[in-house]
């Protein structure tokens, strides 16, 4: 049994991590700085069976802010998963609030984590390939993003390498592409569609359709985020892909299927920064820690719509 710190633990994925690691028989330190990039009320429902379980602790921090030594007192090992997200929002004076929330808490993070001896796995994104020169795509593509979020994130695994480097920090990220399933967050394609199914309203196709995402499960992410804390080599950035690549237009005839609904489906013009294919090769994570993930895209849509009350 361990003492872990999770930032970012009301979002989707931290809020799973979270319960994932109590579940197991570890203690959480949960830290959240409660932006206001969705309600409030969102990020305290994914905490409900959180904030009743023994062995949590919730920290309401700004990582940019707060002192950071007492928060890594006693732990064993850090998540870091908060971070300000979307593509879209990043450009114009927002990138402001990315530079602060992505790259001065991110740094200060690495930081005090270097000099606790700490391990440190930090969620990093797909989005830092831009639109990749190769599919499936390895860790070794030069990376290449076109969204100022995807810049943050790419900085913050420059920042990693550099404190690796230069004080030991034994650190881990985590290229993590389009992450779905209960709790996502209400921005996200999957989680609007469910919605719409479940409404009637209208939803919104920025461009074609045709553009395609690997689709990660939210268990199978949080799964290789535990094996690359327990056995991920040191320096290491991995690929985090479902495997099950789908185009818009595919998931919407899944979600429609599904559902037993029809959508309302209307189009416009494309946004900047959206790339128009990812694709995952997960041979280093594999080889490195065993995992491997077991969630078709069928299996895991279905458990949303369930959540979001459309099927």
């Amino acid at each position: 049994m361990g003492l872990y710190l999770v930032t970012g633990c009301a979002g989707f994925v931290g809020s799973h991590l979270s319960e994932r690691l109590l579940e197991r028989g570890d203690a959480v330190r949960g830290v959240d700085a409660f932006t206001d990039y969705y309600e409030r009320s969102v990020k305290e429902g994914n905490l409900s069976a959180l904030r009743e379980a023994d062995g949590f602790e919730l920290v309401e921090a700004d990582l940019a802010e707060e002192p950071l030594e007492p928060l890594l007192d006693g732990v064993d090992g850090i998540f870091h998963l908060a971070a300000q997200p979307g593509v879209r929002g990043s450009w114009g004076a927002t990138f402001a609030v990315y530079a602060r929330d992505n790259l001065v808490a991110t740094q200060r993070l690495f930081e005090a984590a270097a000099g606790a001896g700490r391990r440190l796995v930090f969620a990093s994104s797909s989005s830092i390939y831009g639109n990749a020169e190769a599919y499936p795509t390895t860790e070794d593509l030069e990376p290449k993003p076109i969204s100022p979020y995807g810049v943050t994130k790419l900085t913050c695994e420059h920042l990693a390498r550099v404190y690796g480097e230069s004080f030991g920090l034994d650190v881990i990220g985590l290229r993590y592409f389009t992450v779905y399933g209960p709790r996502q967050r209400p921005d996200m394609a999957f989680t609007r569609i469910a919605k719409a199914l479940e409404s009637g309203d209208r939803f919104t196709v920025m461009g074609t359709g045709e553009q395609s995402r690997d689709f990660t499960y939210v268990d199978d992410a949080v799964a290789a985020t535990l094996l690359s804390m327990e056995s991920g080599v040191a320096g290491a950035v991995y690929n985090v892909g479902g495997g099950q690549e789908a185009s818009l237009r595919e998931v919407i005839e899944l979600g429609e299927r599904l559902s037993g609904r029809t959508l309302n489906v209307v189009n416009e013009p494309s946004a900047a920064g959206d790339v128009t294919r990812t694709a995952a090769d997960t041979s280093r994570i594999r080889s490195d820690t065993g995992w491997q993930p077991n969630t078709s895209l069928e299996t895991g849509f279905r458990a949303q719509l369930a959540w979001a009350g459309a099927v």
